[in-house]
């Protein structure tokens, strides 16, 4: 499977501080924001991925990730060059997918929650068709919401309803099959004129191929849009780091451990981040692993 992540846009609602800088290049705390979504790409065993972004901003990405070679990874950039829906990100990575299934991200979009990887390595392994994510909120009318019979079977997806269904929420976390791309392209623009997301989910339950796996009480998903729920993202990073010493979203940690790369490729990274909290935390891994390595062999 081939992962897409959505850093495209205009970055409108975060006003001024996108005027000069992409969205998903803000800060969330001790990291970039694009950080984030493409851990949860990496925990669940993608290691091909395609970054859609503003032409613009091509060269800020390619400074900060490269081909991706030093993660293991192989990281791709395509073109936006203008807000066309989040549809619009299956076709313009068709010729990446290349007909295999793809997980599609959105940049401002933090998900985190024990064993969320294996969860989502299973979720792709039975995939047939199409797997979106429900998730409880309070104010599920900012959403795509999903409506369910009495024996928990989606009826449908509607975005942004006046009277929601449910408290459900679409996230924004997709798996599909390698249709996906063909689907996004019959959806006809919305009345502002982009192509949503929720059509091409709607088209995959149409066909019997959706399914809606709910996230409970154990798993924090947060978009960081807006200068609020920027601020409440960055306090609940901030308080999870501080209180127990891990640090989520942590690119290099999750490259070696993974095994995309191995523990001297880890340390050498480490090493040219001696100054600061960041770099403090990856040369304490290498000194804990070497520790380790002493006590087994003595």
């Amino acid at each position: 499977m081939k992962g897409i992540i959505l850093a495209g846009g205009s970055g409108t609602r975060l006003y001024p501080l996108t005027l000069k800088l992409n969205k998903h290049l803000l800060p969330l705390y001790d990291k970039p924001m694009i950080y984030y979504p493409l851990s949860v790409l990496m925990i669940a065993g993608i290691r091909d991925i395609l970054i859609i972004t503003r032409p613009e901003d091509f060269d800020d990405y390619q400074a900060i990730f490269g081909d991706g070679s030093r993660l293991g990874l192989n990281i791709q950039y395509e073109a936006q060059a203008k807000p066309g829906g989040l549809a619009e990100g299956l076709t313009i990575g068709r010729e990446f997918a290349n007909g295999e299934p793809v997980c599609m991200i959105l940049g401002d979009n933090i998900f985190y929650g024990h064993d969320l990887g294996n969860i989502l390595k299973e979720a792709m392994a039975n995939l047939k068709g199409a797997t979106v994510f429900g998730y409880y909120v309070r104010d599920p009318e900012r959403y795509g919401v999903v409506d369910f019979d009495d024996e928990w079977r989606v009826k449908s997806i509607v975005e942004k309803p006046e009277h929601p269904a449910s408290n459900y929420a679409v996230t924004g976390l997709y798996l599909y099959d390698g249709n996906a791309a063909d689907i996004a392209a019959s959806v006809k623009p919305s009345a502002r004129g982009e192509l949503e997301i929720t059509d091409v989910n709607n088209i995959y339950h149409k066909r019997g191929t959706l399914n809606v796996q709910l996230i409970g009480r154990g798993f924090v998903w947060l978009d960081a849009g807006t200068h609020d729920s920027l601020l409440e993202a960055t306090q609940f990073i901030s308080i999870f780091e501080k209180r127990q010493g891990l640090k989520i979203a942590c690119l290099e940690e999750i490259a070696w451990r993974e095994g995309y790369i191995d523990f001297e490729q880890f340390e050498k990274q480490a090493k040219t981040m001696l100054k600061g909290e960041y770099g403090e935390y990856l040369n304490k891994l290498v000194d804990e692993e070497k520790r380790k390595a002493v006590q087994l062999s003595e």
